[in-house]
């Protein structure tokens, strides 16, 4: 792991004496770590469906979108409450900066899909050009919230198992 290479500061060094397991899990596995991967799908799904409307005008594409940011924006909320409680209940998450720098983004996803949801809900003609950039907005977010969430597992070694074995 990156942080654990420079101990000579004794801020990085306190900074990875601090707690990383996860409070909120199944048999030790994170819950957020698992259900982060339905909104991201569907945020780029739901970009897809604007693509394809625009290409050939058919009505389905303007269907599957707005089911397609709903179940975005519902399992985004999902995602996001178990990340919260995570951010909250363990400190070692809490002081890494990597950790709020991505609970910004998820959130400003968050609010973003859930904009796109209510654009398509109440007026689905404003589909292009409104919602699809709020699509390519959404998936502007769902980029720098997994950047930073990878930063989180691959830098930090948040929720990761390390087993005697390895």
């Amino acid at each position: 792991m990156n942080e654990m290479e420079d101990t000579d500061s004794p801020v990085i060094e306190e900074v990875a004496d601090e707690p990383i397991a996860s409070a909120v899990a199944v048999a030790g596995h994170p819950l957020h770590a698992m259900s982060v991967h339905f909104p991201i799908a569907l945020v780029v799904a739901t970009l897809g469906c604007d693509v394809f409307y625009w290409w050939s005008g058919d009505p389905f594409w303007l269907r599957a979108g707005l089911w397609s940011a709903g179940f975005a924006f519902f399992a985004g909320l999902g995602a996001g409450m178990v990340g919260t409680a995570e951010l909250l209940l363990v400190s070692g998450i809490r002081v890494r900066a990597a950790s709020w720098t991505h609970a910004v983004a998820a959130m400003m996803l968050i609010a973003t899909i859930g904009t796109n949801w209510g654009l398509r809900l109440t007026e689905p003609d404003a589909v292009l050009p409104h919602g699809m950039m709020l699509s390519v907005l959404a998936s502007i977010f769902t980029g720098l919230a997994g950047w930073h969430g990878g930063k989180l597992v691959f830098d930090h070694g948040i929720g990761l198992i390390i087993s005697e074995k390895d």
